[in-house]
């Protein structure tokens, strides 16, 4: 069986975010991953057009990716007790790509629940696409003291949040190879 593609989603463009030091440290530990291919999908740097054209607005590259992915890891800050509007923008530029796969989310949030409420927010878009969210959430409550100077999650940080992304990784994974077998069922 060919590799998972999980790509990282880092749903947010605002300056200064410390989402960033979260979606790096959790590309890592993907791409450590045995038999996972990632890539970072950063909504900062998409051509993301400002009509209201849903997917006749697709850009290509990322529609691509999308039909690609087997999974996809959304990391996404709660602003607001939601997720931002321009990762909603995003998320529906694509539809088909989206039906019968896996999402997991990483939630941040300065506060100390760590988006939590950004996440209870996504979960009816998920429904509306056709995603399967997995039960395991990973939440960066108190950002801020997660991360140093040098933008990078603290070792100590690392630790905490490379054992609880081990049971995250582990049931996205399961749920992305089931989900591709019933979709291969379907298509075949």
């Amino acid at each position: 069986m060919d590799p998972l593609f999980i790509p990282v989603i880092l749903g947010t463009v605002r300056q200064g975010r410390m989402s960033e030091a979260v979606a790096n440290f959790i590309l890592e530990q993907v791409k450590q991953q045995a038999e996972v291919t990632t890539e970072l999908i950063d909504i900062r740097t998409l051509p993301l057009p400002l009509t209201d054209a849903g997917t006749n607005a697709q850009i290509p590259e990322l529609a691509d990716i999308c039909r690609r992915a087997d999974a996809y890891i959304i990391v996404t800050p709660e602003y607001n007790h939601t997720y931002p509007g321009l990762l909603k923008h995003m998320l529906d530029l694509n539809y088909r790509e989206y039906l019968h796969k896996a999402v997991g989310v990483c939630g941040v949030s300065a506060g100390p629940f760590g988006g939590v409420r950004a996440i209870e927010a996504l979960l009816p878009t998920f429904k509306a696409f056709g995603l399967a969210p997995i039960v395991t959430d990973l939440n960066f409550g108190n950002v801020n003291s997660l991360v140093d100077e040098s933008g990078q999650l603290t070792p100590e940080a690392q630790s905490t949040y490379g054992r609880r992304f081990e049971r995250f990784i582990e049931e996205l994974c399961w749920l992305a190879k089931t989900l591709r077998h019933g979709r291969m069922q379907q298509e075949g």
